[in-house]
């Protein structure tokens, strides 16, 4: 049933790349075939509530500029808002959402009465849930908004805030749970420091650490087959965050004994933030065996912030699809636009627009990176660059089966004396730009 804020529009066709329309689809075919596999299989598209729902664009220097109908208080303008935003989904012919429990139900003055909210609009996305088909790429809490965060959640000084921030995680996980969730992820937008003068380091890890091991506990108490996913940022709100990236995250996974029950979901911006490109973070997680899923986005490169835009860059994007597709693709994560319109962007075709654009340029990605895969050239060359390791006594010195005296011994009696060979650095970037 239409609410009326989308006005005449009706579902987003695919009409191919010589469509002018801008409400339709000129490279996202769902049923497309790419490597033996639905193009939404692929992908796995997944709109978050947040950007598009709640926040009201503002930015540092300006207040709201949306007008948005239930922009209020109260469970009726939260269930016009969820009435809102599954009719965008519809529209869009994406698979799946994701939520924070703050974007969803209204703020209570105690913990008791977030949690009948948070029910009570769970209860009510099951039954929207039910009549679309909509599915949940992953639920999370919000930890960071409330003026109680200001100082972290779990990293917090006060050990109340510790309690209340883990109970609020047991409410957000039973919701998740509740409608079907594939993941549920934890995002310390304020598990930082501003300075190290009122900071304690070592106990403050003790207690992110103890609370992930909370939550992994709750997950098997309850049966949640979902996979649990940490989301790296650098910096911004706080000066340091203890999740800054991807090789982050995995020192602290082991220090705690989570290695192996924790994968991270990871952020074009957020990698941008830690100094690194989308698909360093995304390669560095496949060979460190924790890559979950992503939230697709991408920074203003002039502006040192997280500026959470719309994806338009394909060759960026073919890169990250690359790695993912080379590691066998997405498990239980997939592709949540974690982006938002530009607070000039007024009119309700702008959300669908925005989304529009943003899915073309991931089916165009996608396509190049499947491409490049079956064209094997740069498979081949990185494969052909390190053979020399498959020989034998490559092999022993990499089992610890040489001594460095052994080894020093060796390039001594037999004269080594290697010549470096290129790495064709403009040539594979020359093979990916055929493809994209």
């Amino acid at each position: 049933m239409s609410t009326g804020f989308f006005r005449d529009i009706t579902e987003i066709p695919f009409e191919g790349p010589g469509s002018a329309n801008p409400l339709a689809f000129q490279h996202y075919d769902p049923n497309e075939v790419v490597m033996g596999k639905r193009m939404e299989d692929h992908l796995r598209f997944a709109v978050c509530y947040w950007h598009n729902f709640v926040w009201p664009g503002n930015d540092p220097f300006g207040g709201q500029t949306f007008e948005r109908p239930w922009f209020s208080d109260g469970m009726a303008a939260a269930k016009l808002k969820a009435d809102v935003a599954f009719e965008m989904f519809q529209l869009l012919g994406v698979p799946y959402f994701c939520f924070h429990d703050f974007d969803a139900r209204p703020e209570g003055d105690s913990f008791a009465e977030n949690t009948r909210n948070l029910e009570e609009i769970t209860d009510y996305f099951a039954g929207k849930m039910e009549v679309t088909g909509m599915k949940l790429l992953w639920g999370t809490a919000n930890l960071f908004s409330h003026r109680r965060f200001m100082s972290g959640a779990a990293t917090n000084p006060d050990p109340d805030v510790f309690a209340f921030s883990a109970a609020t995680v047991k409410t957000c996980m039973d919701a998740t749970a509740k409608l079907g969730g594939e993941n549920y992820v934890l995002w310390g937008g304020r598990e930082g420091y501003e300075s190290l003068l009122n900071t304690n380091l070592a106990q403050e890890d003790a207690q992110l650490g103890r609370f992930l091991n909370m939550v992994v506990e709750y997950k098997h108490k309850i049966g949640f087959e979902g996979a649990i996913l940490i989301e790296p940022k650098p910096q911004e709100p706080t000066k340091h965050q203890y999740d800054y990236d991807t090789a982050t995250v995995y020192g602290f996974l082991k220090r705690h004994g989570l290695e192996n029950e924790v994968k991270v979901n990871l952020e074009q911006g957020h990698a941008i933030l830690a100094g690194h490109s989308f698909e360093h973070e995304i390669a560095t997680a496949v060979a460190l065996g924790i890559f979950g899923s992503i939230d697709m986005n991408r920074n203003d490169y002039q502006s040192g912030w997280d500026t959470d835009q719309f994806p338009n860059n394909t060759p960026e994007v073919a890169l990250a699809y690359y790695h993912i597709l080379q590691n066998g693709g997405f498990t239980t994560g997939g592709t949540n636009f974690d982006a938002k319109l530009r607070r000039q962007s007024l009119d309700p075709e702008d959300l669908l627009m925005a989304h529009i654009g943003g899915m073309d340029i991931c089916a165009r990605g996608l396509k190049a990176a499947a491409a490049m895969m079956e064209d094997g050239t740069l498979h081949g060359f990185v494969e052909d660059r390190y053979a020399g390791w498959k020989s034998d006594e490559a092999q022993a010195m990499m089992a610890g089966n040489r001594t460095l005296d052994q080894i020093a011994g060796r390039v001594l009696a037999e004269d080594v004396n290697p010549t470096p060979k290129s790495g064709k650095q403009e040539y594979l970037e020359n093979v990916v730009n055929r493809f994209v």
